[in-house]
């Protein structure tokens, strides 16, 4: 048997600046959505700032279009009790393992909070309230804000409970999804809605076993290589549920520096092709996926992890040459984006880097987008920094 094909880090560092659209700019949110399987919307702004790296000519318009209008990118709860944005194909393969699986989880705990409450049975008090909910929805053609759910329905304020868990686990299921937004871009208030208003011709749920092997198809085709554990912690599942799906697949086991990894059958690099990628930069946002993407991160990452992740794994804003993160990102009080290195930056990549500064500037116009997971880099201040900031 020959041995497995071995990956660099180099040509895992040029994957992301093609398969994530980062090299070479695209058209489309949809597509670009498509270059990273999902996008996180844990922060609503993350939706926008994501799509700006990798979107040329990209409006807030557009966002808004493909979000609230043409709903072609759909916000779901899924992997790790996460909120992402899908796009509307890949749905139905969420419902059947994912976000089923975390709403199982999240309904055994609820019906526990609500006896502990002092009601005799949880399970029979949640699916009163989920069916209360769900007929007022039904009477309110274009959704309404949790505000309106609780007047409507006043005991999913149940001491221990509160309206945000109980409408968080109406959104894991099929039933309901997050519609138009009340509020500024940068804040996510929707109008919960009936999905089958949102989504108009609502396809049905994959089963668990159909949902993992696309889920992991996405990820393979986009993050691949990735070793069993990326794959874990991505899904939020087990190693037999990824197991089954890499047989289901027919993945290709391979070697990287980080240890065995996986690969689709048909992936070029089985046949010794190479990605080809010039020169990039690119400033992304807080948890975007390329950051996100896999549970090992050293080959893009290096030494920098301590300083551009909080204590609970959420990364703050990152900033990439070549494929490797070599700083972060903050704006100042007037809105200007400057960059923070973290590390000695040859001449191509500063100016680079200063360019993507100003553009990102320009695109925000003034506004300024906060953050509750902030890094430790991104809270320095700019006298204790290795290296000086790089302004737009």
């Amino acid at each position: 048997m020959a041995a497995p094909v071995r990956v660099d880090d180099d040509e895992r560092r040029a994957r992301i600046g093609v398969r994530h659209a980062l090299a070479q700019r695209v058209g489309d949110p949809v597509e670009a959505t498509r270059a990273v399987g999902v996008l996180h919307a844990t922060e609503p702004a993350t939706v926008y700032l994501s799509l700006h790296a990798r979107v040329d000519g990209l409006a807030l318009d557009d966002v808004d279009r493909v979000l609230y209008r043409d709903r072609s990118l759909v916000k779901q709860l899924a992997m790790r009790r996460t909120l992402f944005c899908f796009p509307r194909d890949l749905l139905p393969a969420a419902w059947g393992s994912a976000s089923q699986r975390v709403l199982a989880a999240e309904s055994a705990r609820i019906a526990k909070d609500v006896e502990l409450a002092g009601q005799p049975d949880g399970v029979a008090w949640l699916g009163a309230v989920r069916g209360r909910i769900l007929a007022e929805l039904d009477t309110a053609p274009d959704g309404l804000t949790a505000v309106e759910v609780r007047e409507r329905v006043p005991e999913i304020d149940l001491l221990g409970v509160g309206r945000g868990r109980v409408m968080t686990n109406l959104g894991l299921s099929a039933e309901v999804m997050r519609g138009e937004n009340t509020q500024h871009w940068r804040v996510f208030r929707p109008r919960w809605t009936l999905a089958h208003r949102w989504l108009g011709e609502q396809p049905a749920a994959l089963t668990e076993r159909e949902g993992y092997r696309l889920l992991v198809h996405r990820w393979l085709e986009r993050f691949g290589p990735g070793t069993e554990e990326d794959i874990v912690w991505w899904l939020g599942a087990t190693k037999g549920i990824v197991r089954t799906a890499l047989a289901d697949l027919g993945a290709v086991a391979v070697t990287t520096a980080e240890g065995p990894g996986w690969l689709l059958p048909d992936d070029p690099l089985l046949d010794g092709a190479r990605t080809d990628v010039g020169p990039w930069a690119a400033l992304l946002p807080v948890l975007d996926p390329s950051i996100m993407g896999w549970r090992h991160r050293a080959f893009h990452l290096g030494s920098h992890g301590l300083a551009l992740f909080d204590r609970n794994g959420n990364a703050g804003t990152t900033a990439w040459w070549n494929g490797r993160v070599v700083g972060c990102w903050v704006q100042d009080d007037a809105g200007v984006v400057e960059v923070r290195p973290l590390e000695r930056l040859p001449q191509d990549a500063a100016t680079a880097l200063r360019a993507e500064a100003a553009r990102l500037t320009a695109w925000l116009d003034g506004v300024r987008v906060g953050t509750v997971y902030p890094s430790p880099a991104m809270r320095a201040d700019p006298a204790d920094l290795p290296y000086p900031v790089l302004r737009a």
